[in-house]
């Protein structure tokens, strides 16, 4: 089971992750673990300072190193104390790759990884060289901090966990999970304000409904993502059904 160590300033922002939605079955059920640590706490002088002025002048401050050095000895004694090795150090930052699915994927099979939220203009970058191993985003925006990044991958690497959700299936036809973002979803009624629920859906002939799921999402990525087509056309995960499907939407492949 995973086990995340997340370093923040403001460790309450994470609490409710532990007692609503998905992600609280989780963490009832054991499946995730999650420990908060405050740089604050490893700090040396009476005003527990965490930041300084830049070198070089401008706006803001910078985080500390030696607190947050500090704060990852700690972590790793205490994994280390509990039989659990020491896992890679996640920063969370606008220079980092953006944060996908796999990624998602990838940590909700792993033991976990020490999630660092920093705040201001950022990490001192010794502290980066030394002891970060990747750095990665939300996206191209900036936030204050990385607290929410880092609630939006817990909250994607829970519900992957085995019995999280009320099917398993649910998370292997999320949007991204085969390439492709999700199809449409629709319920009841049947015709809501004379917009009636698609044929092929109401059908009952499983093949059609797939086909139809299918040709949703090959339409929807191309319209909105064409870059995951793309990356799918590079891997070989189209097959010639896909492509003829796009073929009469107009696509045509980038070679």
């Amino acid at each position: 089971m995973p086990r995340f160590d997340v370093i923040s300033l403001f460790p309450a922002y994470f609490e409710p992750l532990k007692h609503h939605g998905v992600s609280r079955r989780a963490f009832d059920s054991g499946q995730l673990q999650l420990a908060c640590w405050n740089p604050r706490d490893f700090t040396t002088d009476a005003h527990r300072t965490i930041d300084d002025r830049p070198y070089g002048g401008g706006p803001g401050m910078v985080m500390l190193a030696e607190p947050l050095e500090r704060t990852l000895d700690a972590i790793a004694a205490a994994r280390q104390g509990a039989a659990r090795p020491v896992p890679p150090v996640f920063l969370f930052s606008p220079t980092g790759r953006r944060i996908d699915q796999k990624l998602a994927e990838e940590l909700a099979q792993s033991g976990g990884a020490t999630l660092l939220c920093a705040r201001y203009e950022g990490v001192d970058q010794r502290l980066i060289d030394r002891r970060v191993d990747d750095e990665i985003s939300l996206g191209d925006f900036v936030l204050s901090g990385g607290e929410i990044p880092a609630l939006a991958l817990l909250d994607a690497v829970s519900r992957l966990l085995p019995g999280v959700l009320g099917s398993a299936q649910s998370a292997q036809q999320d949007s991204f999970s085969n390439g492709l973002l999700d199809c449409p979803h629709y319920t009841r009624p049947e015709v809501h304000d004379g917009q009636s629920v698609p044929d092929a859906l109401r059908s009952g002939d499983h093949a059609r409904i797939a086909q139809w799921r299918r040709e949703q999402s090959l339409r929807l990525t191309l319209q909105r993502r064409p870059d995951l087509l793309a990356q799918m056309l590079k891997t070989q995960s189209l097959s010639k059904q896909d492509l003829q499907f796009l073929a009469a939407l107009g696509y045509t492949p980038q070679v």
